[in-house]
Protein backbone atom coordinates (compact mmCIF):
# COMPACT_ATOMS: atom_id res chain seq x y z
CA UNK A 1 0.00 0.00 0.00
CA UNK A 2 1.46 3.41 -0.94
CA UNK A 3 2.75 5.43 2.03
CA UNK A 4 0.40 8.34 1.33
CA UNK A 5 -2.62 6.05 1.66
CA UNK A 6 -1.19 4.48 4.83
CA UNK A 7 -0.63 7.92 6.36
CA UNK A 8 -4.14 8.93 5.40
CA UNK A 9 -5.64 5.82 7.01
CA UNK A 10 -3.64 6.49 10.16
CA UNK A 11 -4.86 10.09 10.20
CA UNK A 12 -8.49 8.96 9.92
CA UNK A 13 -8.08 6.38 12.68
CA UNK A 14 -6.48 8.98 14.93
CA UNK A 15 -9.37 11.36 14.25
CA UNK A 16 -11.89 8.62 15.06
CA UNK A 17 -10.09 7.83 18.28
CA UNK A 18 -10.02 11.43 19.51
CA UNK A 19 -13.34 12.56 18.06
CA UNK A 20 -15.58 9.51 18.43
CA UNK A 21 -14.05 7.48 21.24
CA UNK A 22 -12.67 10.22 23.50
CA UNK A 23 -15.36 12.75 22.55
CA UNK A 24 -12.82 15.42 21.58
CA UNK A 25 -14.80 16.59 18.55
CA UNK A 26 -13.32 20.07 18.80
CA UNK A 27 -9.98 18.64 17.64
CA UNK A 28 -10.29 18.14 13.90
CA UNK A 29 -7.03 16.15 13.62
CA UNK A 30 -6.74 17.26 10.00
CA UNK A 31 -10.34 16.39 9.09
CA UNK A 32 -12.47 18.87 7.14
CA UNK A 33 -14.71 21.12 9.21
CA UNK A 34 -17.94 19.87 7.58
CA UNK A 35 -17.03 16.32 8.57
CA UNK A 36 -16.47 17.22 12.22
CA UNK A 37 -19.75 19.16 12.24
CA UNK A 38 -21.57 16.09 10.90
CA UNK A 39 -19.97 13.86 13.54
CA UNK A 40 -21.12 16.39 16.15
CA UNK A 41 -24.72 16.27 14.90
CA UNK A 42 -24.70 12.46 14.97
CA UNK A 43 -23.31 12.54 18.51
CA UNK A 44 -26.04 15.03 19.52
CA UNK A 45 -28.66 12.58 18.22
CA UNK A 46 -27.39 10.03 20.74
CA UNK A 47 -25.81 7.73 18.15
CA UNK A 48 -22.82 5.56 19.08
CA UNK A 49 -20.15 4.86 16.42
CA UNK A 50 -20.58 1.09 16.86
CA UNK A 51 -24.37 1.14 16.32
CA UNK A 52 -25.49 -1.06 13.42
CA UNK A 53 -27.00 0.61 10.33
CA UNK A 54 -30.07 -1.01 8.79
CA UNK A 55 -30.45 0.94 5.50
CA UNK A 56 -34.22 0.95 5.80
CA UNK A 57 -36.47 1.89 2.84
CA UNK A 58 -39.36 4.29 3.25
CA UNK A 59 -42.98 3.24 2.65
CA UNK A 60 -43.58 1.77 -0.83
CA UNK A 61 -46.31 4.27 -1.69
CA UNK A 62 -44.05 7.18 -0.79
CA UNK A 63 -41.26 5.71 -2.90
CA UNK A 64 -43.51 5.78 -5.96
CA UNK A 65 -44.61 9.34 -5.24
CA UNK A 66 -41.02 10.53 -4.87
CA UNK A 67 -39.79 8.83 -8.04
CA UNK A 68 -42.70 10.23 -10.05
CA UNK A 69 -42.12 13.73 -8.66
CA UNK A 70 -38.41 13.55 -9.53
CA UNK A 71 -38.75 12.11 -13.04
CA UNK A 72 -37.22 15.21 -14.73
CA UNK A 73 -34.14 14.82 -12.53
CA UNK A 74 -33.95 11.06 -13.05
CA UNK A 75 -34.25 11.34 -16.83
CA UNK A 76 -31.65 14.13 -17.00
CA UNK A 77 -29.22 12.09 -14.88
CA UNK A 78 -29.38 8.74 -16.66
CA UNK A 79 -27.34 9.59 -19.81
CA UNK A 80 -24.70 11.24 -17.61
CA UNK A 81 -24.58 8.23 -15.28
CA UNK A 82 -24.19 5.91 -18.27
CA UNK A 83 -21.07 7.82 -19.28
CA UNK A 84 -19.84 7.82 -15.68
CA UNK A 85 -20.09 4.04 -15.46
CA UNK A 86 -17.88 3.73 -18.55
CA UNK A 87 -15.26 5.79 -16.73
CA UNK A 88 -15.63 3.72 -13.57
CA UNK A 89 -15.79 0.33 -15.31
CA UNK A 90 -12.52 -0.93 -13.79
CA UNK A 91 -13.44 0.10 -10.26
CA UNK A 92 -15.94 -1.09 -7.66
CA UNK A 93 -17.89 2.17 -7.76
CA UNK A 94 -21.58 2.67 -8.56
CA UNK A 95 -23.81 5.73 -8.94
CA UNK A 96 -26.72 6.78 -6.75
CA UNK A 97 -29.16 9.69 -7.13
CA UNK A 98 -31.13 10.83 -4.09
CA UNK A 99 -33.81 13.45 -3.64
CA UNK A 100 -33.49 16.46 -1.35
CA UNK A 101 -34.20 14.31 1.72
CA UNK A 102 -31.52 11.73 0.92
CA UNK A 103 -33.97 9.08 -0.35
CA UNK A 104 -32.56 6.96 -3.21
CA UNK A 105 -34.55 7.59 -6.39
CA UNK A 106 -32.19 5.94 -8.90
CA UNK A 107 -29.03 3.80 -8.85
CA UNK A 108 -26.83 2.12 -11.47
CA UNK A 109 -23.66 0.03 -11.59
CA UNK A 110 -22.72 -3.63 -12.11
CA UNK A 111 -21.48 -4.18 -8.56
CA UNK A 112 -24.98 -3.46 -7.22
CA UNK A 113 -26.06 -6.96 -8.27
CA UNK A 114 -22.72 -8.51 -7.30
CA UNK A 115 -22.26 -7.24 -3.74
CA UNK A 116 -24.92 -7.21 -1.01
CA UNK A 117 -23.28 -4.18 0.62
CA UNK A 118 -23.73 -2.22 -2.60
CA UNK A 119 -27.35 -3.38 -2.86
CA UNK A 120 -28.02 -2.20 0.69
CA UNK A 121 -27.13 1.36 -0.29
CA UNK A 122 -28.50 1.36 -3.84
CA UNK A 123 -32.07 0.10 -3.32
CA UNK A 124 -34.69 2.56 -4.56
CA UNK A 125 -36.40 4.12 -1.56
CA UNK A 126 -33.59 3.57 0.97
CA UNK A 127 -33.19 6.49 3.37
CA UNK A 128 -29.55 7.67 3.25
CA UNK A 129 -30.05 10.88 5.21
CA UNK A 130 -27.72 11.79 8.05
CA UNK A 131 -30.48 11.02 10.56
CA UNK A 132 -30.80 7.49 9.15
CA UNK A 133 -27.24 6.39 8.32
CA UNK A 134 -24.99 9.03 9.87
CA UNK A 135 -22.17 10.88 8.13
CA UNK A 136 -21.87 10.10 4.41
CA UNK A 137 -20.97 12.00 1.24
CA UNK A 138 -24.71 12.05 0.56
CA UNK A 139 -25.57 13.86 3.77
CA UNK A 140 -22.48 16.05 3.39
CA UNK A 141 -23.37 17.21 -0.12
CA UNK A 142 -26.99 17.88 0.85
CA UNK A 143 -26.09 19.74 4.03
CA UNK A 144 -23.13 21.72 2.70
CA UNK A 145 -24.48 22.28 -0.83
CA UNK A 146 -21.02 21.56 -2.24
CA UNK A 147 -19.09 18.54 -3.58
CA UNK A 148 -17.48 16.36 -0.90
CA UNK A 149 -15.26 13.30 -0.64
CA UNK A 150 -15.56 10.76 2.18
CA UNK A 151 -13.31 7.74 2.73
CA UNK A 152 -14.12 4.68 4.85
CA UNK A 153 -13.33 5.63 8.49
CA UNK A 154 -14.61 9.17 7.96
CA UNK A 155 -18.14 7.76 8.17
CA UNK A 156 -19.60 8.20 11.65
CA UNK A 157 -20.72 4.59 12.04
CA UNK A 158 -18.10 1.84 12.03
CA UNK A 159 -20.59 -0.29 10.06
CA UNK A 160 -20.21 2.07 7.08
CA UNK A 161 -16.42 2.14 6.94
CA UNK A 162 -16.37 -0.31 4.01
CA UNK A 163 -17.62 2.52 1.78
CA UNK A 164 -15.81 5.38 0.04
CA UNK A 165 -17.91 8.00 -1.70
CA UNK A 166 -17.95 11.29 -3.58
CA UNK A 167 -21.09 13.42 -3.68
CA UNK A 168 -22.28 16.63 -5.30
CA UNK A 169 -25.57 18.53 -4.95
CA UNK A 170 -27.89 18.80 -7.95
CA UNK A 171 -29.26 22.31 -8.43
CA UNK A 172 -32.44 22.74 -10.47
CA UNK A 173 -33.29 25.41 -13.06
CA UNK A 174 -34.93 27.55 -10.35
CA UNK A 175 -31.76 27.54 -8.25
CA UNK A 176 -33.05 25.18 -5.56
CA UNK A 177 -31.34 21.93 -4.55
CA UNK A 178 -33.24 18.92 -5.92
CA UNK A 179 -31.04 16.16 -4.55
CA UNK A 180 -27.55 14.83 -5.04
CA UNK A 181 -25.38 12.54 -7.14
CA UNK A 182 -23.18 10.03 -5.33
CA UNK A 183 -20.40 7.71 -6.45
CA UNK A 184 -19.80 4.94 -3.90
CA UNK A 185 -17.22 2.17 -3.79
CA UNK A 186 -17.09 -0.91 -1.55
CA UNK A 187 -13.74 -1.80 0.03
CA UNK A 188 -11.82 0.06 -2.64
CA UNK A 189 -8.79 2.29 -2.42
CA UNK A 190 -9.23 6.01 -1.91
CA UNK A 191 -9.86 8.04 -5.06
CA UNK A 192 -10.36 11.71 -4.00
CA UNK A 193 -10.19 12.69 -7.68
CA UNK A 194 -13.75 11.36 -7.93
CA UNK A 195 -14.90 14.56 -6.24
CA UNK A 196 -13.93 16.37 -9.44
CA UNK A 197 -15.64 13.73 -11.57
CA UNK A 198 -18.90 13.85 -9.62
CA UNK A 199 -18.83 17.68 -9.70
CA UNK A 200 -18.51 17.62 -13.48
CA UNK A 201 -21.29 15.06 -13.81
CA UNK A 202 -23.56 17.13 -11.55
CA UNK A 203 -22.96 20.16 -13.77
CA UNK A 204 -23.88 18.11 -16.86
CA UNK A 205 -27.13 17.02 -15.19
CA UNK A 206 -27.94 20.60 -14.19
CA UNK A 207 -27.28 21.75 -17.76
CA UNK A 208 -29.57 19.06 -19.16
CA UNK A 209 -32.36 20.22 -16.85
CA UNK A 210 -31.84 23.88 -17.78
CA UNK A 211 -31.84 23.05 -21.49
CA UNK A 212 -35.00 21.00 -20.99
CA UNK A 213 -36.87 23.94 -19.46
CA UNK A 214 -39.54 25.22 -21.91
CA UNK A 215 -38.24 28.47 -23.39
CA UNK A 216 -38.37 30.81 -26.37
CA UNK A 217 -34.75 31.93 -26.11
CA UNK A 218 -31.60 30.29 -24.77
CA UNK A 219 -28.75 32.57 -23.72
CA UNK A 220 -25.31 31.01 -23.33
CA UNK A 221 -22.86 33.23 -21.49
CA UNK A 222 -19.31 33.27 -20.15
CA UNK A 223 -16.45 35.65 -19.53
CA UNK A 224 -14.84 37.33 -22.56
CA UNK A 225 -12.15 35.09 -24.01
CA UNK A 226 -13.99 31.88 -23.12
CA UNK A 227 -15.46 30.02 -26.09
CA UNK A 228 -19.15 29.17 -25.89
CA UNK A 229 -20.88 25.90 -26.66
CA UNK A 230 -19.43 23.82 -23.82
CA UNK A 231 -20.65 22.43 -20.49
CA UNK A 232 -18.92 25.30 -18.66
CA UNK A 233 -21.35 27.84 -20.19
CA UNK A 234 -23.85 29.74 -18.12
CA UNK A 235 -27.38 29.03 -19.39
CA UNK A 236 -30.45 31.27 -19.23
CA UNK A 237 -33.80 30.05 -20.56
CA UNK A 238 -36.20 32.95 -21.31
CA UNK A 239 -39.85 33.02 -22.30
CA UNK A 240 -41.21 35.12 -25.15
CA UNK A 241 -41.61 38.18 -22.90
CA UNK A 242 -38.06 38.01 -21.64
CA UNK A 243 -38.81 36.47 -18.24
CA UNK A 244 -36.43 33.87 -16.83
CA UNK A 245 -37.74 30.29 -16.97
CA UNK A 246 -34.59 28.62 -15.71
CA UNK A 247 -30.81 28.93 -15.30
CA UNK A 248 -27.89 26.70 -14.39
CA UNK A 249 -25.48 27.17 -11.50
CA UNK A 250 -22.76 28.64 -13.73
CA UNK A 251 -25.08 31.44 -14.84
CA UNK A 252 -25.93 32.21 -11.21
CA UNK A 253 -22.23 32.35 -10.34
CA UNK A 254 -21.43 34.61 -13.31
CA UNK A 255 -24.25 37.03 -12.53
CA UNK A 256 -23.88 37.13 -8.75
CA UNK A 257 -26.57 38.82 -6.69
CA UNK A 258 -28.54 39.84 -9.79
CA UNK A 259 -29.67 36.21 -10.13
CA UNK A 260 -30.22 34.51 -6.80
CA UNK A 261 -31.89 31.20 -6.06
CA UNK A 262 -35.59 31.48 -5.35
CA UNK A 263 -36.11 34.68 -7.32
CA UNK A 264 -39.45 34.68 -9.15
CA UNK A 265 -40.47 36.55 -12.27
CA UNK A 266 -36.94 37.75 -12.98
CA UNK A 267 -36.74 39.62 -16.27
CA UNK A 268 -33.81 39.54 -18.68
CA UNK A 269 -33.36 43.30 -18.20
CA UNK A 270 -32.89 42.70 -14.46
CA UNK A 271 -29.96 40.43 -15.35
CA UNK A 272 -28.31 41.94 -18.44
CA UNK A 273 -28.07 45.68 -19.04
CA UNK A 274 -29.64 45.60 -22.51
CA UNK A 275 -33.23 45.79 -23.78
CA UNK A 276 -34.50 42.21 -23.79
CA UNK A 277 -35.68 42.52 -27.40
CA UNK A 278 -32.06 42.96 -28.38
CA UNK A 279 -31.30 39.43 -27.15
CA UNK A 280 -33.88 38.06 -29.59
CA UNK A 281 -32.25 40.16 -32.32
CA UNK A 282 -28.90 38.63 -31.44
CA UNK A 283 -30.42 35.18 -31.97
CA UNK A 284 -31.32 36.22 -35.50
CA UNK A 285 -27.86 37.72 -36.10
CA UNK A 286 -26.09 34.65 -34.73
CA UNK A 287 -22.58 34.48 -33.38
CA UNK A 288 -21.18 35.74 -30.09
CA UNK A 289 -21.61 39.23 -28.66
CA UNK A 290 -20.31 41.33 -25.79
CA UNK A 291 -23.13 42.33 -23.43
CA UNK A 292 -22.87 44.54 -20.31
CA UNK A 293 -24.20 43.53 -16.91
CA UNK A 294 -25.57 45.83 -14.21
CA UNK A 295 -22.43 45.49 -12.10
CA UNK A 296 -20.31 47.15 -14.81
CA UNK A 297 -18.73 43.95 -16.15
CA UNK A 298 -19.27 42.41 -19.56
CA UNK A 299 -20.03 38.87 -20.67
CA UNK A 300 -19.89 37.12 -24.02
CA UNK A 301 -23.27 35.71 -25.00
CA UNK A 302 -24.72 33.54 -27.74
CA UNK A 303 -28.50 33.57 -28.15
CA UNK A 304 -30.49 30.85 -29.90
CA UNK A 305 -34.15 30.02 -30.30
CA UNK A 306 -35.21 26.37 -29.96
CA UNK A 307 -35.84 26.00 -33.69
CA UNK A 308 -32.45 27.54 -34.44
CA UNK A 309 -30.40 25.57 -31.91
CA UNK A 310 -29.14 23.02 -34.43
CA UNK A 311 -28.17 25.59 -37.06
CA UNK A 312 -24.60 26.73 -37.51
CA UNK A 313 -24.64 30.50 -37.77
CA UNK A 314 -21.79 32.73 -38.95
CA UNK A 315 -19.72 34.35 -36.23
CA UNK A 316 -20.67 38.01 -35.94
CA UNK A 317 -20.17 40.47 -33.13
CA UNK A 318 -22.39 43.42 -32.31
CA UNK A 319 -20.23 46.47 -31.46
CA UNK A 320 -20.25 47.08 -27.72
CA UNK A 321 -20.93 50.80 -28.27
CA UNK A 322 -24.26 50.00 -29.95
CA UNK A 323 -25.29 47.86 -27.00
CA UNK A 324 -24.35 50.63 -24.56
CA UNK A 325 -26.28 53.19 -26.63
CA UNK A 326 -29.32 50.92 -26.52
CA UNK A 327 -29.06 50.72 -22.72
CA UNK A 328 -28.84 54.53 -22.45
CA UNK A 329 -31.86 55.05 -24.71
CA UNK A 330 -33.82 52.48 -22.70
CA UNK A 331 -32.90 54.22 -19.42
CA UNK A 332 -33.99 57.61 -20.74
CA UNK A 333 -37.25 56.12 -21.99
CA UNK A 334 -37.96 54.50 -18.62
CA UNK A 335 -37.17 57.84 -16.92
CA UNK A 336 -39.78 59.47 -19.23
CA UNK A 337 -37.19 61.70 -20.86
CA UNK A 338 -35.56 62.84 -17.61
CA UNK A 339 -31.90 62.66 -18.63
CA UNK A 340 -30.64 63.51 -15.15
CA UNK A 341 -32.62 60.65 -13.59
CA UNK A 342 -31.49 58.24 -16.32
CA UNK A 343 -27.84 59.24 -15.77
CA UNK A 344 -28.23 58.71 -12.03
CA UNK A 345 -29.68 55.24 -12.52
CA UNK A 346 -26.90 54.31 -14.94
CA UNK A 347 -24.17 55.73 -12.69
CA UNK A 348 -22.73 57.99 -15.39
CA UNK A 349 -22.65 61.76 -15.97
CA UNK A 350 -25.55 63.68 -17.51
CA UNK A 351 -23.20 65.12 -20.15
CA UNK A 352 -22.23 61.61 -21.17
CA UNK A 353 -25.88 60.67 -21.69
CA UNK A 354 -26.50 63.78 -23.83
CA UNK A 355 -23.36 63.14 -25.88
CA UNK A 356 -24.18 59.50 -26.52
CA UNK A 357 -27.78 60.29 -27.46
CA UNK A 358 -26.63 62.93 -29.96
CA UNK A 359 -24.01 60.63 -31.48
CA UNK A 360 -26.52 57.80 -31.70
CA UNK A 361 -29.02 60.05 -33.46
CA UNK A 362 -26.43 61.13 -36.03
CA UNK A 363 -25.51 57.51 -36.81
CA UNK A 364 -29.12 56.33 -37.02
Amino acid sequence: MPPAVSNRDQQIQLARHHGLQLGELGQSMGMESWLIESWSRCHALGYQPDDRVAFEPIHKGEVQARTEHNQPLIQAARPVISSLLDTLSDTRYFAVVTDLDGIVIDAHGPCITQDRRARDVARIGVNLSEQAVGTTAISGALHERKPVWLHQGEHYFQHNTVYSCAGAPLIGPQGDCLGMLDLTGVETRERPELKHLVSRAARQIENAMALGTPHHLLVRLNWPGESLGHEADGLLALDGDGFLMGANSVARELLGHTLEAGDTRVHAQDILAVPFALLFDLATAGGEHAVPTWNGLHLTVRCTRPSMAARTLPSQRTPLRKLEDAVIRQAVQEAKGNVGLAAQRLGIGRATVYRRLQASAKNA
